[in-house]
């Protein structure tokens, strides 16, 4: 199901995602030994087009003993590179495959080998006793680098906050690493900008470093001006009867080109996000967290436009095509400040 391996095997360091497979023959799980016990977990390549996360990892284990470097690592790591055949073929999952960020415990999706594989990564990491866990991601739209959350508790909110000061909590979609890790350890989602950005490797590879590094979880609140929290409300879907393009007209939904500029800006109600048919209703399956229909809640259709009714902020939003279907047109998030006095108080 998944290769176990105790070091890092001469060349792997050389190779970018794509190559992976060939080397490695599937998903494999890497323990490296550090100063502190208590292991750092990290994943990569949960979805096989986001390299960002392969590219982070290999450029900080060079300066390190099990990379090559002169330096002990200063906490164990256990690092698990994920969908290797998807990585080969530069998508986000293989045709036939399950999500591989979809089928951690707490999956709502039809149980699979992969579903298997990962409850016993979990397992294995609950054995060590994972101080911490990072999954790390690229994203396709115009977004902020920015980290996510499944807890609003004090030690993710400070791993988070290394990351950026924007943070998102969600509950929704199930089966996502850091929500299984999160029952163990603090853990966060990072997203890292669009794949080949310089900028994301460079960001993604000090934090994971910084990570390292720490000793403990701190244990005072994290300072609301040091934070802007978000919590998504709802994920925003397209049917699969539903034919769509952008700047388009032969349609049933025609999305406005430059659609993902709204992200991460709190839009008014009456925002359009494309034109429908005549007569049309709304092509969307929005879900809130209890898994509820909630599309006339945020959208309506007038006069053949998508609008929005009600204000929101967008996150994910993106023009490629292969990503709405496989996953989602976007999120919607509500600004969650307030809360962070109530983590306070968790502690």
């Amino acid at each position: 199901m998944y290769a176990e391996l105790y070091e890092v095997p001469q060349g792997l360091l050389d190779l970018r995602a794509p190559e992976l497979h060939e080397f490695l023959g599937g998903p494999t799980l890497i323990h490296l030994p550090g100063r502190r016990d208590a292991p750092l977990f990290v994943s990569v390549l949960m979805h096989g087009n986001e390299d960002v996360g392969w590219e982070a990892v290999r450029h900080m284990l060079r300066k390190y003993q099990p990379g090559g470097g002169d330096v002990e690592l200063p906490r164990a790591l256990s690092l698990f590179i994920g969908n290797t055949s998807a990585a080969a073929a530069g998508v986000r999952r293989l045709a036939g495959q399950p999500d591989y960020n979809r089928v951690w415990p707490g999956s709502e999706e039809p149980p699979t080998a992969e579903h298997a594989m990962m409850e016993r990564i979990v397992d294995t990491m609950a054995h060590m006793g994972v101080f911490a866990s990072v999954d790390v991601h690229n994203n396709t739209g115009l977004n902020p680098h920015y980290a996510c959350v499944n807890v609003v508790r004090t030690e993710s909110l400070h791993l988070a906050a290394m990351f950026s000061r924007t943070v998102v909590y969600f509950t929704r979609p199930r089966g996502v690493q850091s929500m299984a890790m999160t029952e163990l350890c603090p853990a966060v989602t990072l997203e890292c900008g669009k794949v080949g950005q310089v900028h994301g490797v460079q960001h993604a590879s000090e934090y994971l470093d910084a990570c390292l590094h720490l000793a403990r979880h701190p244990e005072h609140p994290v300072p609301p001006h040091d934070l802007d929290l978000f919590h998504t409300t709802a994920i925003v879907k397209i049917p699969p009867e539903v034919s769509f393009g952008f700047g388009c007209r032969n349609h049933d939904l025609c999305l406005l080109d430059d659609l993902e500029k709204l992200n991460f800006r709190e839009i008014p109600a009456g925002t359009c996000f494309g034109r429908v048919q005549d007569g049309a209703d709304i092509p969307l399956d929005v879900k809130n967290e209890l898994n509820h229909d909630v599309a006339s809640r945020y959208f309506v259709v007038e006069r053949g436009e998508l609008l929005t009714r009600s204000p929101v902020m967008p996150s994910m939003l993106t023009r490629n095509e292969q990503v709405i279907r496989q996953d989602c047109l976007c999120y919607l998030m509500e600004r969650y400040d307030l809360h962070l006095e109530d983590a306070a108080q968790l502690g």
